[in-house]
């Protein structure tokens, strides 16, 4: 099949549009990493997998047998952030997860540093009044850290798409710029599967 020339030319313009997008992708990426590193950014995911929505009807935040779980997928998911991180020269990290068991299970299956919980972090998804506030209570935790360490952050979608916009995938993260605020700067998304 012979191209014209004017075929040619916007193929060739196609080819390079995509290149400088493929690299600038890329380039941004490696700034959202190097603010995590450096302390002006936060990493946010979303639990790994846990197949259902939602809790069941019986849900106790002290049962995990009345929870939505991880899977074995989810728990392997959730392990490769470790390696993940590694290649971004990331190998200790701050983690704070909501206190439902597969947030819980992520973030200790990522092995990146002691987990704490906090409730800011929980899900509002069976009471979406409440996630302003712990929208408001995440924002104001994060600006009061110290300095020290990377902060990760392991939470729901809601509470993801509540402060960002961003509708995570399972074990999908957001690299969000500091100060935390009402309307955040996502510097990338990333997750072990890129």
């Amino acid at each position: 099949m012979r191209l014209h020339a004017s075929s040619k030319v916007m193929f060739a313009v196609a080819l390079v549009l995509t290149l400088v997008a493929t690299n600038s992708a890329r380039a941004s990426d490696s700034d959202a990493w190097e603010a995590l590193r450096d302390g002006r950014a936060v990493l946010m995911l979303r639990h790994a997998l846990a197949p259902g929505t939602g809790d069941p009807d019986n849900f106790d935040l002290e049962d995990c047998s009345t929870q939505r779980n991880l899977n074995e997928q989810g728990r392997e998911q959730a392990r490769a952030w470790k390696p993940f991180l590694r290649k971004q020269g990331i190998r200790q990290a701050r983690v704070f997860s909501s206190q439902w068991c597969r947030c819980k299970e992520t973030a200790r299956e990522m092995n990146m540093g002691t987990v704490m919980e906090w409730p800011s972090l929980n899900s509002f998804f069976s009471n979406r009044e409440d996630g302003s506030m712990a929208t408001k209570q995440t924002i104001a935790l994060v600006n009061n850290l110290d300095e020290g360490a990377p902060v990760i952050l392991v939470s729901h979608q809601v509470n993801i798409t509540r402060l960002t916009d961003v509708y995570p995938a399972s074990n999908e993260g957001v690299i969000i710029a500091l100060p935390l605020s009402g309307n955040p700067s996502v510097l990338a998304r990333v997750s072990p599967g890129d």
